[in-house]
Parts: structure tokens; sequence; C-alpha cells
């Protein structure tokens, strides 16, 4: 038998072969890679706020940052004014990978992970200077709760500073106790401090407050919600007087779900948290500035602002406050030891104030 290549020439073939498969196989790997790293994540976002308000411009800014930096792989598809229920119907949507995320109020926030709501609690803050130094040592205590019940807490804003609005005047607790007083359905703080202040409320679902208010024989006469709020909502148009009494500064919370924000890659869960952040504290900002010019705009369009500090004795609101929180503690939805920390916070803030030579 006669070879017609000699070895050599066996050897050569066989290496640019080699060669073939490994070139070949790199290519597969480029472009699969090229593939994930140009992935388009769609990120279903809710809130009740409606269109139009400092909140959500804020926000589409945002959105707009982070489908911009990402070179668009994260796509945002939002649904404001409540299109999508009110804040349990959200969650459970979410639940289900129907949404991913939203921006919630302590309501909301509350069935995440309750003891949030302790920076919501009537009377234990007298400024927003308390507030954001007790929030920025709690902070990673919130961020790990979100995170073990599901959620990916990317910013915090708030509602602000919450009034109560009535057709009829408001200048007492039991003005209060006279009314027909919304109490938003489901809500164990709010349950707290009415049963503690011996208020009867009507339930609802905040959808059904605007309608309710609206009708000739509807079921309510007062609400409370910050003044921007009750712009953003609507509901200054059907009542005619409020107070200048401000019950307690209200939380706010955007999140995103752990089953999408997981999946995420880490240049990008990077990205969201970091323009998260930027956003909601530019919105916390603007709903301070906005709730206090909203004051003034609701006078100039005659609602009528009575019960100041000056017409009130705090120690019955304290009591309330205290029974309330005792109840909430009773049934760790406020944890004890979560209540007692952030009281030592507040206590660390308000002797850093008192003695500032001690620091």
């Amino acid at each position: 038998m006669v070879l017609k290549h000699g070895p050599s020439q066996i050897t050569d073939r066989l290496m640019k072969t080699k060669l073939f498969y490994l070139f070949f196989t790199s290519a597969l790997l480029l472009c699969s890679q090229a593939a994930i790293s140009q992935k388009v994540y769609t990120l279903k976002f809710a809130t009740l706020m409606p269109t139009g308000t400092s909140w959500t411009k804020t926000f589409d800014d945002w959105i707009k940052e982070v489908e911009t930096k990402s070179q668009g792989r994260i796509k945002f598809r939002m649904y404001s004014g409540g299109v999508m229920g009110d804040e349990p119907d959200v969650l459970r949507k979410i639940r289900k990978g129907q949404l991913h995320g939203g921006l919630f109020s302590g309501y909301g926030i509350g069935r995440i992970y309750s003891p949030a709501r302790i920076l919501e609690l009537p009377f234990l803050f007298k400024n927003t200077d308390e507030i954001d130094y007790v929030r920025d040592q709690l902070m990673p205590d919130l961020e790990s709760g979100f995170r073990e019940n599901g959620f990916e807490l990317i910013g915090w804003p708030e509602v602000g500073f919450i009034h109560f609005f009535s057709k009829h005047k408001i200048q007492s607790i039991d003005d209060i106790r006279k009314s027909r007083i919304w109490l938003w359905q489901g809500d164990p703080l709010g349950e707290a401090l009415f049963e503690a202040a011996d208020i009867k409320p009507v339930p609802l679902s905040i959808i059904d407050v605007y309608p309710q208010l609206s009708a000739k024989h509807g079921s309510i006469d007062t609400v409370y919600m910050s003044t921007f709020g009750a712009i953003a909502l609507q509901w200054y148009s059907k009542v005619r007087y409020a107070t200048h009494l401000s019950v307690t500064n209200a939380i706010g919370a955007v999140v995103i779900s752990n089953r999408f924000f997981n999946k995420l890659p880490e240049d990008l869960q990077q990205l969201l948290k970091s323009s998260g952040i930027i956003a909601s504290n530019i919105i916390r900002q603007q709903t301070r500035s906005e709730n206090i010019k909203s004051k003034q705009l609701l006078i100039d369009n005659g609602i009528e602002f009575l019960w100041d500090w000056d017409d009130t004795a705090l120690d019955e609101f304290i009591d309330i406050r205290d029974n309330a929180a005792t109840h909430l503690i009773k049934t760790d939805y406020i944890p004890e030891d979560f209540f007692n920390k952030t009281r030592s916070h507040l206590d660390t803030y308000r002797s850093k104030i008192n003695n500032p030579e001690t620091n």
C-alpha cells in the first residue's frame, strides 16, 4: 500500500481542523455573550399617583436615565393613576409576576415589611431632621427586611405631612369622632390609631374615596392626606375645610421584586439602585416643597385651615399614640426591639442637638 500523504501532511491537516473548531467555538461563544449582553428587560411599574405631577415627572426623568444608561437593555412600562388598582392589588400582581415594581405609601409598605411604619407613627418625630437621621440609621435594617420579604428597596421618597380634610369644620378630636371619616381599608396602623382614639371610621379602598366624597349621600365626609396629595387626587375639590395640625409624616418606597431584580446583570442592578436612590431623594425634597406650596394653593382656592397646634392638648395625642403603639407591638406589627431601636436613635439625635459640644 502506498501512502498518499506523509506524516507531516497529516499532522498539518489535524492542526487546521483543530484551529477551525476552536475558531468556530469561540465565535459561537462571542455571539452568545453578545446576545446575553443585549437582552432587554421590561420592568412593569405601577403607582397610584396620576400623571402630570412633579412626582411622575421626576419618575419619567429617572426612566429615561435608566433606559439611556443601560443602552436600552432596561425598558419601563409605567402604569400610573391607580390603573392597576389599589396598593394591595399591585402587590398581588407583583407577586404573581404580572408586575415587577411600584411606588408605595406606608400602607403598601406595611404589607411588605411592617416594622418600617415606625417612621410614620404619629407624634413621634418633631421635625424632618429627626426623621431623616433616624431613617438613615435604620436603612440597613429596612433594606434587609424588604429583601427577606421578596423585594429590593430602590428608593425612599415620602408622601409628607398628613392633614385632615372635611366637608365640615374639624377643630377637635370630638369633631373627628362625629365625622364619617375614611380609613384605608385593611390598614393595621390606621385601625390601631382610630381604636385608641375611640373613632369609628369608614373603611374603603383609596380608589373609592373620590367617588364617595363626590356622591350626594356618600359614606364619608372626612379624609386624611398630604396637601400635595389632596390636590393630585382631586380630593380637595370635594371638601371645604382642613387642619393646620398634621398627624404624621407619611412614608413612601420604590421597590422591585427580587424575582425580577435578581435576574438582572450586576451592572443593571447597580444602575437601578444608584439612580433610584437619587431620584427618590429628589422626590422627597420636591414633596416637602410641594406640600408647602400646595397648602397655600388650597387656601387661595377657598379651603379654610383650622385647628392649629396652639388649639389642642398634645398630651391627648401622645396618649392615643402610646396606646396604639402598645397594640402594634403586641400584635408584632412593629416588634418591640425595632421600636426600642428607633427610640434609641431618636434619643441619640436629640442629645447631639441639645448638647453639641459633646459631639
